[in-house]
């Protein structure tokens, strides 16, 4: 595969503090709440966990895929205001679908390498909200003539340049790699296994903050704020992880006739939002929760595009002077568990280094937010096991992959 790509380098750049809320399933007590209000939640619990007051940040960087309110233009804005940042702080809107996460970090490192100090990153999507659209009615509707709306979590799905939806492109990867309908169940089974046991071990508590209904105040504005839906108090952990086996994910009918792919063995669609705080790691007063070092996003073709995180990773290494047996961990996302051993067997990646506390197959994708998901989880993984490097990556719809490249600030040979 070619190294052709975009590669950036951070010389004193690290995530202070990060966190998330539960994901939750679609339809289930976050379905309600606009992911406006979820970022701000985070934007401030962030700020409050890393005991930094919101007035010394110095840039917003937010992103959310799905115009999931009607001042979705704001959202950036918003978060920033509501989280306590000062009023004269820009924010911008940060997008790359299911990479967002990981190009918040990436803009915000090279941020705070030039001449910002501390950067406020928020990742947040509400899939339940996601609108059924029309887009052809502006001028109102002819005697006769078609209604058309459509649902615009599904259809943003599919990708009209090589006319197939996601999980088709996953199943071109199984016929590419020779993966089995077997194969990709087991890795499915084994994601929600590993999310499972991950929740008994406690392994989520340090990253996840109970959501509850909450009015958020800001003097002089209209009040925001969040109300559960289900008649819910407070949801404090993640919700699709469950108990599973072969025999259960062999008996759901494949997407596409002659594909591997199912719902059981494809992402969770779920509603969440993350936070994290990134600064001049030079000027942190304690240990970082990771130093980022480089990022790398290149494209690939669209029906392949399950792919991206291969190449993507390649150009890390290859730029930073790493190796596969330099990487402690790994955390790829898994939109379809085909796509993720794909990336797998493309990179000969060793399975105990890969997913370890399961992936998105168990835990949800809610797009703009699985990216910081992924890096706060790599980093508390790599300091609670005493490893050095780990890299963080995703493909992205259209055909890209990015990957994050971090380091355990408090790392000892």
């Amino acid at each position: 595969m070619s190294s052709a790509g975009q590669y950036s380098a951070f010389a004193d750049a690290a995530i202070f503090e990060a966190v998330r809320t539960p994901w939750v399933d679609l339809g289930g007590a976050l379905s309600q709440v606009s992911p406006i209000d979820l970022g701000i939640k985070v934007g401030r619990e962030v700020l409050a966990r890393a005991g930094i007051d919101p007035q010394a940040v110095d840039s917003v960087l937010a992103g959310s895929m799905a115009q999931a309110s009607f001042d979705a233009y704001l959202l950036p804005r918003h978060i920033g205001l509501y989280s306590g940042v000062a009023q004269a702080v820009p924010a911008l809107g940060v997008q790359r679908i299911c990479a967002t996460g990981f190009e918040l970090l990436r803009q915000a490192a090279e941020q705070v390498c030039d001449e910002v100090q501390l950067a406020l990153c928020v990742a947040s999507e509400s899939m339940s909200r996601n609108p059924i659209a029309a887009y052809t009615h502006r001028d109102g509707f002819r005697l006769g003539g078609e209604v058309q709306f459509k649902d615009f979590l599904w259809e943003a799905l599919y990708d009209p340049a090589p006319g197939l939806d996601m999980i088709a492109t996953a199943d071109n990867l199984a016929r590419r790699y020779g993966l089995s309908r077997k194969a990709v169940d087991r890795h499915a089974c084994d994601s929600h296994q590993r999310a499972l046991q991950a929740q008994r071990d406690g392994a989520w508590a340090e990253e996840i903050v109970t959501v509850d209904n909450q009015v958020f105040e800001l003097e002089g504005y209209q009040p925001r704020g969040i109300s559960l839906a289900r008649r819910a108090s407070a949801v404090s952990a993640d919700s699709h992880p469950r108990p599973t086996d072969l025999d259960a994910l062999a008996r759901l009918r494949a997407v596409h006739a002659g594909g591997v792919q199912t719902a059981g063995n494809s992402c969770a669609v779920v509603d969440g939002a993350a936070a994290a705080l990134v600064g001049r790691a030079s000027a942190c007063t304690r240990p970082a929760l990771a130093r980022l070092l480089a990022s790398a996003v290149v494209g690939v073709a669209p029906e392949f595009m399950g792919i991206g995180p291969a190449p993507a990773i390649r150009l890390l290494l290859q730029r930073s002077g790493l190796n596969l047996g330099d990487i402690g961990r790994f955390e790829i996302n898994e939109a379809q568990a085909a796509q993720v051993l794909a990336v797998a067997h493309e990179l000969e990646l060793d399975s105990t280094r890969l997913n370890v506390q399961g992936g998105s197959l168990a835990l949800g994708h809610p797009l703009a937010a699985t990216g910081l998901r992924l890096v706060m989880t790599l980093a508390r993984q790599l300091r609670q096991h005493n490893l050095r490097y780990g890299i963080a990556a995703a493909c992205v719809g259209g055909g890209q992959g990015m990957a994050l490249l971090i380091e355990n600030p408090v790392y000892r040979a």
